[in-house]
C-alpha cells in the first residue's frame, strides 16, 4: 500500500523516464529557466516548475494512448488534467514538508537501493548503467544530485504512509457480503414465447396506424445531417507498387533487423532483489519450506508483481545469473543469486523456444514493409509543393489532374466509415469544415496525405412519409406484435402465479440450475440475470423478460446461498484488500488535506501559464 501512495516528484518522473527508454512521443519534457522556478507551495515546501512540466506531460501522454491520439493542452484543461496533477504534486509536497519537520530520513544504503533497481536506468544486460542513468535524467531536465534527493524524500514519504495506514483493515463482513450478492444461487424455470403464440396472427397495419407510428417516432424516419465534400488523397498503400525494390537492399534491411528474425531461447523472468544476502536467504528458505510462495515474498516487500517482472529475456541480458535462469523449469525459482544490483532470488514463467526465419521466408513481408516505407517517404517530399501548388490557387481538381494525388467525393455523415472516412484525421478535419475554407494538406496516420473542400451541408431532413412508408410499417408491426405478445405473457404469467405449472402453458420449457449473478445465458434475451436476480424475487415468484422478438416468463424455483469455494474465498479477499486500499488512501488524503490547510498553499498561475504555453 505504502510503495503504491509513496509515489513523490520523483515517482512520477520514473514513469516519464520509462517512456524516454524507448522513445517518449507526443508530448515530450520541458525544462524551464530563468526567474520562474516553481509553480506554487504548500507552507515552505516548493514545487519545482520542472517537477510540474514533467508530471504534467506524462499524464497527458498516459491519456492520449488510452484514447488513441493526440491532445491539446486546451483540451487537457478541458477535462482537468492539469488541476489533477498540480492537486497531486500539493499533496506530494505537503507530506514531504511534514517527513521533514518530524526529521523523517533513510539512509544512503536505501537510496542506493532504491536506485539500482530502477529500469529506466538498467542497461542492455539488466544492470545499473551510470551514462544510460545520466542521459536519462539530463533529457528530463534532472541532474543525479536533486534526484537522488527526491528518492530520498520518496522513501521518507513512504514511512510517513506507511505509519498512517497501518492497521487500516476492513472487517471480514464487508467480504461476505459481496460473496453473498455475487455468489448466490438460484434455480430458474423458464417459458419462451414467441410470435407463433398470437391466436390472430402477425398485425397489418391501418393506413391510421402507419400515420400514428410516423408522428410519434420522427427521428427514426430523420435522414442525418450531410457534409458533402471533394476530396484528393494519396496513402502509400495506392503507390507501393510504383516502388522498385533493389535485392541488396531487402538484404541489408533482413541483416539490420535480425533479431526480429533470428532469435535465441528466451525466459520470461521475475526477479526479486535484497538488500542484504541475509533476508535473501531467509526468504529462499521459507520458499524452500513451502511457508511461503514467490507472490507472498513480493507482497511483503511493498512491492506489486509488476516490479518484480523483467519481461522475456536471453541468457546474455542476465549477467552471472543466466546459466543458473535457464536452468530452471516453467515455475522455476532459483536459489539465491548475487547480482551487480544485490543479492536475488529469480522464477521462470514461460519458455520461449529458439526461432529463425531464413531471408527467403521474410522477403515477401520485407518487400511489402521496405514498398510502404518509401512510399511514405515519396508522399513526405510530395507535402511542400502541394502546399504551394494549392497556394498558389490550384483547384482540388486541378491538384488531382497534374499530380498523384486521386480525388473524390463523399456525403459524410456519421454513420460514414468507409475509405478515407475511416482516418480520424478526415473526419475531424470534416467536423471543423466550414464551407469556403481554402483545402490545405493534412497527414494521416499511416503516412497517407489528403486536402478537402466541404461543398455544401444538407441539414438533417425528416423524410416524406411516402418516401419511408415500407419501413414505418414494417416498424408498426415489429411494436404491435411486442406490445400483444407482452399482453398475452401477462396473462399467462398471471395463470401461473394462481399456481397453473409452466408445463401446462404449452410453450417451450428450459430450467437452469444454480446459476449466479454472473452466468450468461447464451439463449435468453439481453437482461435476463439481471431481471431474474432483481431484489425481492422470492422463491416462487415470476416475471417476464422481453427482447429478441420474443417473451420469456420464469419462474424462480429456488434461492440457495452461496458455495463454500476457493473462488469465493478469493473474491471475499480481494474485496477486503481492495476496501482498505480505497481506506487507506482516504486517510493519507484527508491527512494530506489537513496538512494544506494547517500550512497554507500558494499557486504561481503565471509559472503554470508558463508551463501550458511552453508543452506542444
Amino acid at each position: 500500500m505504502a510503495s503504491k501512495n509513496g509515489a513523490g516528484k520523483k515517482m512520477v518522473v520514473w514513469g516519464i523516464l520509462g517512456l524516454l527508454v524507448v522513445g517518449l512521443g507526443g508530448f515530450g519534457t520541458a525544462n524551464f529557466g530563468g526567474s520562474v522556478s516553481n509553480v506554487g507551495s504548500v507552507g515552505d515546501k516548493d514545487i519545482d516548475v520542472n517537477t510540474y512540466a514533467n508530471a504534467l506531460s506524462g499524464e497527458i501522454s498516459r491519456f492520449e494512448q488510452q484514447i488513441g491520439q493526440q491532445m491539446s493542452i486546451a483540451q487537457a484543461e478541458q477535462i482537468g488534467i492539469p488541476a489533477r496533477v498540480l492537486n497531486q504534486l500539493f499533496n506530494q509536497a505537503a507530506l514531504d514538508g511534514e517527513t521533514a519537520r518530524l526529521g523523517l530520513s533513510v539512509g544512503d544504503a536505501a537510496v542506493r537501493t532504491q536506485l539500482l533497481s530502477i529500469p529506466a536506468f538498467q542497461g542492455l544486460d539488466g544492470t545499473f548503467d551510470a551514462d544510460t542513468y545520466k542521459a536519462s535524467l539530463s533529457r528530463i531536465g534532472e541532474n543525479p544530485s536533486s534526484f537522488e534527493e527526491g528518492l530520498r524524500e520518496d522513501l521518507a514519504r513512504t514511512l510517513l504512509q506507511g505509519a498512517l495506514t497501518t492497521g487500516v483493515t476492513m472487517p471480514d463482513i464487508y467480504g461476505d457480503v459481496v460473496v453473498e450478492w455475487i455468489g448466490e444461487r438460484r434455480t430458474i424455470s423458464v417459458a419462451t414465447m414467441g410470435d407463433e403464440a398470437l391466436s390472430t396472427g402477425v398485425p397489418v397495419p391501418t393506413e391510421a396506424d402507419i400515420n400514428a407510428q410516423y408522428e410519434a417516432t420522427p427521428d427514426a424516419y430523420t435522414a442525418p445531417e450531410t457534409r458533402n465534400v471533394t476530396y484528393v488523397w494519396l496513402t502509400p498503400a495506392m503507390i507501393s507498387d510504383e516502388v522498385e525494390l533493389d535485392e541488396a537492399s531487402l538484404r541489408q534491411l533482413y541483416d539490420d533487423n535480425i533479431g526480429q528474425f533470428v532469435q535465441a531461447e528466451r525466459r520470461l523472468v521475475e526477479r526479486l532483489v535484497f538488500g542484504t544476502l541475509e533476508e535473501a536467504t531467509a526468504a529462499s528458505a521459507r520458499l524452500t519450506a513451502g511457508e511461503t510462495t514467490y507472490e507472498d515474498e513480493i507482497a511483503s516487500r511493498g512491492l506489486d508483481i509488476v516490479d518484480a517482472d523483467m519481461g522475456d529475456v536471453a541468457l546474455s541480458d542476465l549477467g552471472a545469473a543466466g546459466d543458473a535462469v535457464f536452468a530452471l523449469d516453467v515455475s522455476g525459482v532459483s536459489d539465491v543469486i548475487n547480482t551487480d544490483i544485490g543479492p536475488a532470488i529469480f522464477r521462470v514463467n514461460g519458455i520461449l523456444e529458439a526461432s529463425e526465419i531464413s531471408f527467403e521466408d521474410a522477403r515477401a513481408d520485407l518487400s511489402v514493409e521496405m514498398a510502404a516505407d518509401a512510399a511514405r517517404r515519396d508522399i513526405s517530399d510530395m507535402i511542400e509543393d502541394l502546399d504551394d501548388l494549392l497556394a498558389s490557387g490550384a483547384t482540388l481538381e486541378e491538384v488531382a489532374s497534374e499530380t498523384r494525388m486521386e480525388q473524390g467525393e463523399l456525403g459524410w455523415t456519421t454513420a460514414s466509415e468507409d475509405g478515407i472516412a475511416s482516418y480520424s484525421a478526415f473526419v475531424t478535419a470534416v467536423r471543423a469544415a466550414q464551407v469556403g475554407d481554402f483545402p490545405e494538406i493534412v497527414e494521416l496516420s499511416d503516412g497517407g496525405i489528403f486536402a478537402m473542400r466541404l461543398d455544401s451541408v444538407t441539414p438533417a431532413t425528416l423524410s416524406p412519409l411516402e418516401d419511408v412508408r415500407d419501413q414505418v410499417a414494417a416498424d408498426w408491426e415489429v411494436a404491435e406484435t411486442a406490445r400483444q405478445m407482452l399482453v398475452r405473457a401477462q396473462d399467462l404469467e398471471s395463470k401461473v402465479a394462481s399456481g397453473t405449472p409452466l408445463a401446462d402453458l404449452g410453450l417451450p420449457i428450459e430450467t437452469f440450475e444454480a446459476i449466479t449473478r454472473q452466468d450468461f445465458i447464451s439463449t435468453m434475451p439481453e437482461g435476463f440475470i439481471d431481471v431474474v436476480f432483481a431484489p425481492g424475487l422470492a422463491a416462487g415468484a415470476t416475471t417476464l423478460i422481453e427482447g429478441d422478438g420474443r417473451v420469456v416468463i420464469a419462474m424462480i424455483d429456488a434461492v440457495l446461498p452461496p458455495e463454500n469455494t476457493a473462488d469465493n474465498t478469493a473474491i471475499a479477499d480481494s474485496y477486503i484488500a481492495s476496501a482498505a486500499q480505497g481506506a487507506a488512501q482516504d486517510v493519507i488524503a484527508a491527512f494530506s488535506s489537513a496538512l494544506r490547510t494547517r500550512e497554507g498553499i500558494s499557486i504561481n498561475q503565471t509559472a503554470v501559464d508558463a508551463v501550458h504555453i511552453q508543452l506542444p
